[in-house]
């Protein structure tokens, strides 16, 4: 996808669904953002910052609607990251779009460099990011075209994103060490806490 020319058309979706038990049930996506904002107005600034603008929540939570943003359901309900990656596979389908960028909503430090070098990086039906030998698939661009193994994954009862995007021919997205720590995520208050710093 690098070069000149016009960049293909690329949906954003913003995964704010789980129950955020470790959170006390608040929503992570309406946390404050150590910048400003919430995090889910967070990940809407950085996608338009690398001109993703057509962004969608995936989720749909009712704490939510006042953003005013279209919000999917998995697909098929109860299959968890799976069913919601599915969905936005099938919205960008619906959009004539041949790209989506997933973007986890608890994630307060990714930048938009790091969403741009997704954006452009060479043709894979999947590209993403790896720590400690896991793929990040909540950080990461998928061809449209892979929601087709994503649905054998179903068919198969097998869920594990790990496995569909070894299967589906993932390629790794290299990182710098600030990129890697921009990855870090909030899964508990204390996580939380230390937004006064400023990173992770």
């Amino acid at each position: 996808m690098s070069g000149p020319g016009p960049v293909p058309r690329c949906v954003g979706g913003i995964f704010v669904g789980g129950r955020s038990t470790r959170m006390g049930g608040r929503p992570k996506g309406l946390l404050a953002a150590p910048d400003g904002g919430t995090l889910v107005e967070r990940s809407c600034r950085v996608l338009a910052a690398a001109e993703i603008d057509d962004v969608v929540l995936v989720g749909a939570q009712a704490a939510y609607a006042p953003l005013g943003l279209p919000m999917l359901d998995d697909e098929p309900p109860g299959t968890g990251p799976l069913g919601g990656i599915l969905a936005l596979l099938g919205y960008a389908t619906r959009m004539q779009a041949p790209f989506t960028m997933a973007l986890a909503c608890d994630m307060p430090f990714v930048s938009e460099g790091l969403i741009t070098r997704l954006r452009d990086a060479p043709l894979a039906a999947v590209i993403a990011p790896r720590r400690n030998g896991r793929w990040e698939p909540l950080c990461a661009r998928y061809e449209s075209g892979a929601a087709a193994t994503g649905a054998h994954r179903l068919v198969t009862g097998d869920y594990s994103l790990q496995r569909w995007l070894d299967g589906a021919g993932a390629v790794e997205l290299p990182l710098t060490e600030e990129e890697a720590r921009e990855l870090d995520d909030w899964d508990t208050p204390e996580d939380a806490s230390r937004a006064s710093s400023g990173r992770p």
